[in-house]
């Protein structure tokens, strides 16, 4: 498979604010980082060489980046302010937007719903969710978990009609939960727009239906689920869900919105600095370096170290590729231009690797995220920031390759 453009990353990001609105390299210790000591190899390496030219090249607020090895952090960084136009630094233990990199996650909660026998892959959506949703059309109710989880279940990549269910004032009256199913029960006379499991089509309404279907069966918020499943087991103590910075305070990377005009305003706080959270299971994840590269960390090791949150060959079909994305000519930013999707992470060949990797970028439009997995090397590098766009797709490129080839099977900062 060819490497993808420097445009092309692993997955779709969820619409831009700005759209959805109209339509809605030297090397140093780390103790200084004030790194806390779980998961953090004793002679881990600071990269900020690495990162701040970069950051300084793109015009990024900040720009934040980490490298696991064999389950530990050993190499990481974080430089720039939390505010443009402030003075506030950012540090690798400060909390950045994952957006749709969230979906991994939602998939892996799929996968333990499946081990304990409340879903099958094969499940399919009028099965688990017919009862609350009366009416659907057959062909959409047909449509299994592994379909929607692949983004080959035939619903279409977000547009109007679908935005339009995103962005309403239901959210003012209702739980998470029923909004997810209202959600469902409003696109339920529509036919898939290709048969099921025969192409790929990037819908972030597929995995909102996933959590309700996960919802149904485990009778359990997917907030609840993602934080009780996953962010304890893995001792993500900076995990959370919705914008990053607490209400009232600057105490983590805000989101930049990019206008038309090519302003730049920092969402700082409320219903603006993200996507609706309805959307959770889509992509409204935040964590700081640290601990998203102790999640990739978990994943690089097929989910033979604790904690073991899955079985390691439910782990290895969540990470297979299911489905060709095809090749799309002048790709949107982050939509892949050429590659393959496994569940909720792309598989990609780069010339710079030897096997294909996972990856996936995630953005709300006013951040972005990147991670790269290597499970045949145990490595896995993280690079985000809280800019969004081509600049910030160009710098976490450029980042992540940097690391990987520093520190993954063919570098030379092993140690």
């Amino acid at each position: 498979m060819n490497e993808p453009s420097a445009r092309a990353l692993a997955a779709a990001p969820l619409p831009s604010r700005r759209t959805c609105l109209k339509g809605l390299a030297l090397l140093g210790a780390l103790p200084a980082l004030s790194l806390p000591a779980r998961g953090i190899a004793a002679n881990a390496q600071d990269v900020s060489a690495t990162l701040e030219p970069l950051r300084t090249k793109f015009g990024l607020p900040a720009l934040a980046a980490a490298v696991v090895r064999a389950g530990a952090v050993v190499a990481a960084a974080a430089t720039g302010v939390r505010v443009r136009g402030t003075d506030i630094r950012v540090s690798v233990n400060d909390r950045f937007h994952l957006g749709s990199d969230t979906k991994a996650m939602t998939a892996t909660l799929a996968g333990m719903a499946i081990e304990e026998g409340k879903l099958q892959w094969t499940s399919t959506i009028g099965q688990v969710l017919g009862a609350d949703v009366p009416g659907m059309n057959p062909q959409l109710a047909a449509v299994t978990l592994e379909q929607l989880l692949s983004h080959s279940g035939g619903i279409p990549t977000d547009n109007d009609e679908i935005l339009k269910l995103y962005f309403n004032t239901d959210a003012f009256f209702h739980n998470l939960t029923d909004l997810r199913l209202q959600m469902v029960n409003a696109w339920k006379s529509h036919a898939p727009q290709s048969p099921p499991g025969s192409r790929f089509a990037y819908a972030n309404l597929g995995y909102v239906i996933v959590g309700a279907m996960l919802e149904k069966v485990t009778h359990t918020p997917w907030e609840e689920l993602i934080t009780r499943r996953l962010f304890e087991p893995l001792q993500l103590a900076t995990a959370g869900l919705g914008a990053q910075a607490t209400i009232g305070k600057l105490d983590a990377p805000v989101g930049h919105l990019v206008g038309d005009d090519h302003s730049i305003t920092p969402m700082l706080w409320g219903a603006a600095a993200d996507i609706p959270p309805a959307l959770g299971p889509a992509g409204t994840v935040h964590m700081s370096a640290l601990d998203f590269a102790t999640w990739a960390g978990w994943n690089s090791g097929g989910g033979r170290r604790a904690p073991h949150l899955v079985k390691p060959e439910t782990l290895a079909r969540i990470h297979r590729a299911h489905v060709n994305t095809g090749k799309i000519p002048h790709p949107r930013p982050g939509t892949p231009q050429e590659g393959e999707y496994a569940l909720g992470w792309g598989v990609v060949q780069f010339s710079w690797a030897k096997t294909p990797v996972l990856t996936h970028n995630g953005s709300n439009g006013m951040n972005l995220a990147k991670i790269l997995v290597d499970t045949s090397a145990d490595v896995g590098v993280v690079a985000l920031t809280n800019y969004p766009g081509p600049a910030a797709e160009d710098a976490t490129n450029a980042v992540t390759e940097a690391l990987y080839r520093r520190y993954g099977p063919e570098g030379v900062a092993h140690t």
